[in-house]
């Protein structure tokens, strides 16, 4: 395992954090701060708590989900895509360096970046609302999991995408619409039974349930089955990035 590459690779994509600080952390942060005031402090105020929970505090793991999702797909799909659009691709490629050693240093990073956005965002809900989270390990856990999962999936766009349109493509017209009728602001439990069948085929249902239930100890789905799939999904990301590099698929386009 050729440790070097790996650092190298790592600490060059969190340079490029810092040199972007404004774009990779802190309009995310505004962003999910001004959910808060909205929906936590607006709205909030004017609802009846959820499974025992103040509505301010019951929409932070949805909150905290929907900022990690699309962040960790946005950092790892640029960083593996940005060499490929100015040729850099082909220095990595030429390394004494292995795909999997390339993966690690990518997807590190990206994780890397959306475990501090993440984090940042938890500190500054306190700011907004009183919560307490129940089982810490668990949600350092998913939050770390979750982030790793989805800059695999980021990893795979940035290189199918061959335009700096399509790596915006799934974070926006497909994760963020799954993550705001996946449970970010509600319990599926208020659904009618018909549209709690049809939220379960939700992947996102799943990721913020097990974030939710490491906070407050209430989940709509079971937390067992939310891991399973969890699992599950980063099973498949990493088969997919298997056959990437074992046929080369847009690696050097």
């Amino acid at each position: 395992m050729n440790f070097h590459a790996i650092k190298a690779i790592y600490k060059f994509e969190l340079h490029r954090t810092w040199r972007t600080i404004m774009q990779s952390i802190a309009s995310p942060v505004i962003s999910t701060s001004l959910y808060f005031v909205v929906f936590g402090s607006a709205i909030g105020s004017r609802m009846v708590e959820i499974d025992g929970v103040s509505y301010g505090a019951f929409i932070i793991p949805g909150l905290v989900m929907l900022a990690l999702l699309t962040e960790s797909i946005s950092n790892a799909s640029f960083g593996i895509y940005f060499p490929k659009y100015n040729g850099t691709i082909y220095e990595i490629l030429s390394a004494p360096i292995s795909m999997r050693e390339i993966l690690l240093g990518y997807v590190g990073a990206a994780t890397t970046k959306s475990v501090i956005v993440g984090s940042i965002i938890l500190i500054t809900a306190n700011l907004f609302v009183d919560y307490h989270v129940a089982h810490p390990f668990w949600m350092v856990a998913f939050l770390v999991l979750t982030a790793a999962t989805f800059s695999l999936f980021g990893f795979i766009i940035g290189i199918w995408a061959d335009g700096f349109e399509k790596l915006q493509v799934v974070p926006m017209l497909i994760v963020t619409p799954l993550t705001f009728l996946g449970g970010s602001f509600y319990s599926i439990s208020m659904l009618p039974p018909l549209w709690q069948s049809i939220t379960l085929a939700n992947p996102v249902v799943y990721l913020i349930s097990a974030f939710r239930w490491s906070f407050y100890g209430v989940a709509d789905v079971n937390v067992g089955v939310s891991v399973a799939m969890i699992l599950l999904f980063m099973g498949l990301c990493l088969l997919g990035i298997a056959w990437i590099f074992r046929t080369g698929y847009r690696l050097k386009s």
